[in-house]
């Protein structure tokens, strides 16, 4: 239950929300820096936690859905109050979370206990004063956004406009207003009349960052697709196709698996979209739809492990990827608890590893290298001797500092860079 399925962080970087498959979602707050230490920059601990979601079951279709959470999305902070969306398969929920440090006392109908007094007994009045009192956050629901989804969603998107957003399932994209809960309007549907006709399957879905009419959506087939609300109400039209031709040397049985995306993101430019299949991260521009300017191998010795990464279902992992907060700097997650850094205009990559064994706090990551055959070097780790059951699926970087959140099973580890130095 505490594998964690979702890591986001706010607009600011000062709260990190993870939600697991138990249904919590988990916020930690970053600690002011301390004067005495400078360049110990704040810690994050718990801030709030709460449950999220609990087990249901669909008595029509004799189907359990899961308390999972499948995606947090922070919405822009409008007040003193923060607030998110979390969703599982079925059930997207808006929740706000504030904080109280005063009660008021001194109240002149009511005792000490709350309980009303006798009328009677009121002979004067006194006016009611706050008093401070320990810090409290409460985390409310707000509202409940049920019934809009068939199939499981796998996606949430908050619009620029900050009234709307999106949610996505397999088949069906979804437009609602964040004030209305009983209705969503259906932007996108690729269900065909008849199932068995069924080629391909929404994976992932965002809005563009800056323009409230545009979003992409990424298809199990390997292609993105922008559309524009403006064009028409729905989107089953879309305005540009990203795809890339395959290469017929590269063909094999498992091509069209391993090209399935299972992420997309806007750049915070809004010029380029990164996806991630299974085995790379490309780069897209969003003015040029006939192939990725950059493409970066994750983990390209797998490429002879696809049998029996097939056979033990580790084909069908789905990895996220996350842009650093100036778009130079791309991350995304790999098998033995590895992540991945590529850095596009040095074009230097690394690879880190989030495990207790090495991420004492304040040491320095050392990069990692796998090796295919032949000769070892001390540190390098054997292609055969990966373990496929330690994932990193989801990662997350704060949107303005060198900060990044990678989530290894049931183990949260906030990594960021030394002061003053490079990516590493």
């Amino acid at each position: 239950a505490d594998i964690i399925s979702t890591v986001e962080f706010n607009h600011t970087g000062e709260l990190l929300a993870t939600g697991d498959k138990g249904g919590r979602v988990v916020i930690f707050q970053r600690e002011p820096e301390s004067k005495n230490e400078p360049y110990n920059q704040g810690e994050y601990n718990v801030y709030s936690t709460f449950q999220s979601h609990e087990p249901e079951f669909d008595y029509l279709k004799s189907l359990e859905i899961e308390e999972k959470i499948n995606k947090i999305k922070w919405l822009p902070q409008q007040n003193a109050a923060h607030s998110l969306l979390s969703t599982n398969d079925k059930t997207i929920k808006l929740w706000k979370i504030t904080e109280r440090d005063k009660r008021p006392e001194g109240y002149n109908l009511k005792d000490e206990e709350g309980k009303l007094k006798d009328l009677s007994t009121v002979t004067s009045l006194q006016v009611p004063v706050l008093k401070p009192m320990d810090l409290m956050v409460e985390v409310t629901p707000r509202r409940i956004f049920a019934n809009g989804h068939t199939y499981h969603v796998n996606s949430i998107s908050v619009n620029s406009d900050c009234e709307t957003y999106m949610s996505a399932d397999d088949l069906r994209i979804n437009l609602w207003h964040l004030a209305i809960t009983d209705r969503s309007f259906n932007i996108v549907d690729i269900k065909p009349a008849n199932m068995e006709d069924l080629t391909e399957v929404i994976t992932a879905s965002e809005f563009h960052p800056h323009h409230c009419n545009l979003f992409v959506y990424s298809s199990s087939k390997g292609s993105l697709r922008l559309c524009d609300m403006r064009a028409s109400a729905l989107c089953d039209k879309h305005s540009k196709l990203y795809e890339e031709p395959e290469d017929p040397s590269n063909r094999s049985f498992f091509s069209e698996i391993i090209s399935s995306v299972s992420d997309v993101k806007f750049s915070h430019s809004g010029r380029y979209m990164l996806t991630r299949d299974y085995l790379t991260v490309k780069v897209w521009d969003l003015n040029m739809e006939t192939k990725p300017v950059e493409t970066y191998q994750v983990h390209d010795y797998l490429r002879s492990k696809l049998c029996s990464l097939y056979e033990n279902d580790c084909i069908f992992d789905k990895f996220e990827c996350a842009w650093n907060g100036s778009d130079s700097v791309i991350m995304t997650g790999a098998y033995n608890n590895f992540f991945r850094m590529f850095d596009r205009n040095t074009k230097r990559d690394v690879t880190l590893e989030a495990s207790r064994e090495s991420s004492k706090p304040r040491a320095i990551l050392k990069p990692r290298r796998v090796c295919v055959g032949g000769k070892r070097r001390k540190d390098d780790i054997s292609v055969d001797s990966l373990d496929f059951t330690k994932k990193i699926l989801h990662t997350a970087w704060h949107p303005t500092e060198n900060i990044i959140a990678i989530a290894a099973t049931n183990n949260l580890y906030i990594f960021q860079d030394k002061v003053n130095s490079e990516m590493h």
